[in-house]
């Protein structure tokens, strides 16, 4: 009898742990995002953070919650996985931070909102036929203002020659060559790519670019962008200036957006999705006015004037 009375309490004290405990947690999150973001870099982390600070504020105003689940995927091919997880979990939208993660989110679901933010040109990653469910925020700036701003400012004249480094494996990066190749070549100065694979490559790369041309140009390819101390590190040592399209320390000026904004914007854009009824489809793409700018530091090193405007 002891023994039963002794179960019977245990039970009950066990029951009212499982009562207590749920109703410590009965507080139900309204919204869950789940926000793949390819790799950990200064400026997709801005998106990222521009993104969850937009979002999160507008639910407040809204008197709803939502719960983020951030995955760095660390490479391309991993952002397939990182989204799959999010298609089980069937959350309420996806923030794909990068194109491949973009295309793995579309890949994935025909039902879930995706936006994307950090891509360059949604039309050319899906061919010309964006998916209904995918909408988002471009970091496309204009080729043409870039180009120009480092003709004048490094005072390129023909027969020189401007390098293009960037990763193969970013289709957003083969865009935006081609884009500046052909505003270069139009001026009759010589543009040469240097491309690769794997990061593993890169330093040798870069020697040899800093050794035969006049600038280097990167475009938004998140591979550099992630090692772009070793492109600063050795193109400052041979005297090479380096113009970046997404900004950073490493430029020595850039027409760039900032990605902050670039995600509070995508976050905006989720709020309407999540809380106004609306639909991916309803959203055209959105871009931002880049801003100018110049590292006076660097540009002295460099023996680059500054314009005093």
């Amino acid at each position: 009898m002891k023994k039963i009375v002794s179960l019977v309490l245990a039970l009950a004290l066990c029951a009212g742990c499982c009562l207590a405990f749920t109703g410590c947690n009965s507080e139900k999150t309204d919204f869950t995002v789940g926000i793949c973001q390819l790799m950990e870099h200064e400026s997709l982390d801005k998106a990222t953070q521009g993104f969850i600070d937009a979002l999160t504020a507008e639910m407040e105003k809204a008197g709803k919650t939502v719960e983020f689940d951030t995955q760095v995927a660390g490479e391309a091919d991993l952002c397939t996985t990182v989204v799959n997880t999010f298609t089980a979990k069937n959350v309420d939208l996806i923030m794909a931070n990068a194109t491949p993660a973009l295309l793995a989110a579309a890949n994935a679901t025909t039902t879930i909102p995706v936006l994307g933010t950090s891509v360059t040109d949604y039309s050319d990653t899906f061919s010309g036929n964006i998916p209904a469910n995918v909408s988002g925020t471009s970091d496309a700036v204009p080729f043409d203002e870039q180009a120009q701003m480092m003709i004048s400012s490094l005072g390129l004249a023909e027969g020189d020659q401007v390098g293009v480094l960037y990763c193969t494996n970013e289709s957003n990066s083969v865009i935006q060559y081609n884009a500046v190749k052909a505003l270069f070549e139009a001026e009759k100065i010589v543009v040469k790519a240097y491309t690769f694979s794997e990061t593993t490559e890169l330093q040798a790369l870069v020697t040899t670019a800093a050794g035969e041309c006049k600038a280097i140009y990167v475009p938004s390819d998140n591979t550099v962008a992630d090692n772009d101390t070793v492109v600063g590190t050795i193109c400052s040592e041979k005297k090479i200036p380096v113009y970046t399209s997404y900004g950073g320390a490493i430029c020595y000026a850039s027409l760039a957006i900032d990605y902050y904004q670039l995600g509070a914007e995508t976050g905006k854009m989720a709020a309407e999705i999540l809380l106004g009824g609306k639909k991916p489809a309803d959203f055209d793409v959105k871009t931002l006015t880049p801003t100018v700018s110049y590292n006076e530091e660097l540009c002295a090193k460099l023996g680059i004037t500054v314009p005093e405007k």
